[in-house]
C-alpha cells in the first residue's frame, strides 16, 4: 500500500468516526492535553480566497515537508490562523491542533497556491474539524499547500491526518520547570522526542510569538513523510529560551 493509499484510508476512517457524532473527546496518551471537540449541526461555507498572481509559487522544487502543530490557547489569546468560535469558544477545549502540512523548498519563496483550488466538501471539512477547528483554515490549507502536492483535498488531509494522529503531543504545561519558570524550548523538544521514539531532535522547529510565547511546533519530514532533520535554516527558538505558555482554557 502506498503512502497516498494510506492517507486515503486514514481519511475514510476519520469520516466514519465523525458521521453522526458531532461531539468527541479526543484521545490522550501519557502527558498529552485532555481535549474535547463539539461540532455544530450545520457548518458555515468556507471562505474562498481570491489569490493574487504574486502569491502563486508553483515552480519551486519540493525538498521536504513540515507538519505544523499549533498551540491553540496562544492563538485564541493573541489571534492568528484558526481562531474563532469553534476553536476558542463554546464547549470546546483545545491544546494542540493541526495547522497544516506544508511542502517546502530549499529556501524562500515556498511553494504556495500551485493551482486553482476546488471547494473542500462539507464531509471532508467535518471529518477534519476536530484536528483543525476552523472551516476557513481547512479550506485555506488545501488552497495554499495541498494544491502543491496532492490530487485532491481528501488525499491531502488524509496524509496530514496520518502524520498528526501518529504524533504524540506532550502537554507543555506538564514539563519540568526550574525556579518556577515556564519550560524551555529544549525541554519541549526533549518531551516530543521522549513521547515519539525515533523522532530526530533536529526535526523539531519551535515557533514563538513576541515575548517567546509558544505558538507552534513544526515537525520536518522527508519526501517519504518520515520525520527528518529540518533543512530550513534553523530550528526556531533555541533550547535555552524560556517559553511563555498560555494555559488551556477551563
Amino acid at each position: 500500500m502506498t503512502l497516498r493509499q494510506i492517507s486515503a484510508a486514514g481519511l475514510l476512517l476519520a469520516l466514519a468516526a465523525c458521521e453522526g457524532a458531532p461531539s468527541a473527546t479526543l484521545p490522550v496518551t501519557g502527558t498529552e492535553v485532555a481535549q474535547s471537540c463539539v461540532l455544530p449541526d450545520r457548518l458555515p461555507p468556507p471562505h474562498m480566497e481570491a489569490v493574487r498572481p504574486d502569491e502563486v509559487v508553483a515552480d519551486r522544487p519540493i525538498r521536504f515537508h513540515m507538519l505544523a502543530v499549533t498551540w491553540m490557547p496562544e492563538t485564541c489569546k493573541a489571534g492568528g490562523d484558526g481562531q474563532g468560535d469553534l476553536a476558542c469558544g463554546g464547549g470546546n477545549r483545545f491544546g494542540w491542533t493541526l495547522h497544516g502540512l506544508w511542502p517546502n523548498s530549499d529556501g524562500r519563496p515556498y511553494p504556495r497556491y500551485c493551482r486553482p483550488a476546488t471547494r473542500v466538501s462539507d464531509a471532508t471539512i467535518r471529518a477534519n474539524l476536530c484536528r483543525t477547528p476552523s472551516v476557513d483554515l481547512v479550506q485555506h490549507e488545501w488552497a495554499a499547500h495541498g494544491t502543491c502536492g496532492w490530487e485532491s483535498p481528501e488525499a491531502y488531509f488524509g496524509q496530514a491526518a496520518v502524520l498528526y494522529d501518529n504524533l504524540r503531543r506532550p502537554d507543555p504545561m506538564a514539563l519540568p520547570r526550574a525556579d518556577d519558570r515556564d519550560p524551555t524550548a529544549g525541554a519541549l523538544r526533549d518531551a516530543f522526542v521522549t513521547a515519539n521514539p525515533g523522532l530526530p531532535r533536529d526535526a523539531i522547529f519551535i515557533a514563538v510569538a513576541s515575548g517567546n510565547r509558544l505558538r507552534e511546533v513544526r515537525i520536518c519530514h522527508d519526501l517519504q513523510f518520515r520525520a527528518a532533520t529540518c533543512h530550513n535554516g534553523g530550528l526556531g527558538a533555541p533550547d535555552p529560551v524560556v517559553l511563555t505558555v498560555e494555559p488551556v482554557a477551563g
